[in-house]
């Protein structure tokens, strides 16, 4: 901004420094914005469906894998994808090392994997009939209709969570899979798309 601060940036910016200041951990008022409660920002966020993906990794102590939601492409050219990390995750000092990969988007005849690795305290690789590991290495669910390999490429903090992003190395795309019904999670219940939930127009 240039000439003289108006009256708002001013007590915006000296919110933000008093925050500061006060070595505040909190982001709403180190930012200087107000914020939800973490019900009120679940709530929000209940009735908006997400597609179910297990992320899976070894580096190098074991594999571990979790299910996500908040997986989503970035870009096509060059391909990119993030999710989230949650840091209570038991597979997220893993997942954080490893170097590469797996993730594996979801058909909804696959919710009792998405379940599995939903579950805290669990073996998740005890079947082994259930998973093998790629020529690279990682492990990976051989029933997935469709899992991408990836390098990730940044990690960025962000409140409790790990933002990773991942350059997609290769993948495998089963024949059925463009017939398959995503699996998707809404308000706390899975779900399956299909024509069933088709709106013409």
């Amino acid at each position: 901004m240039t000439g003289i601060e108006s009256t708002a940036a001013a007590s915006i910016r000296a919110e933000r420094e008093a925050a500061d200041s006060r070595g505040s951990n909190d982001e709403a008022a180190r930012h200087g914005f107000p914020g939800l409660t973490p019900d009120e920002f679940k709530l929000a966020f209940r009735n908006h469906p997400a597609g179910v993906a297990v992320i899976t990794a070894d580096a190098g102590d074991g594999p571990v894998g979790l299910t996500a939601t908040s997986v989503f492409s970035v870009s096509a050219e060059p391909p990119l994808l993030v999710f989230s990390l949650s840091s209570t995750s038991s597979s997220a000092p893993t997942i954080r090392r490893a170097s590469t990969l797996v993730v594996h988007l979801l058909a909804s005849d696959q919710v009792d994997a998405a379940k599995l690795f939903a579950t805290s305290g669990v073996d998740r690789f005890a079947d082994a009939s259930s998973w093998d590991r790629l020529p690279t290495g990682e492990p990976y669910l051989t029933g997935a209709s469709v899992w991408i390999r990836g390098a990730v490429i940044d990690r960025m903090e962000a409140g409790g969570s790990t933002v990773v992003a991942v350059h997609a190395l290769e993948s495998s795309v089963s024949q059925g899979a463009s017939l398959a019904n995503p699996l998707v999670y809404h308000n706390r219940t899975w779900h399956q798309l299909g024509e069933h939930s088709r709106l013409d127009g």
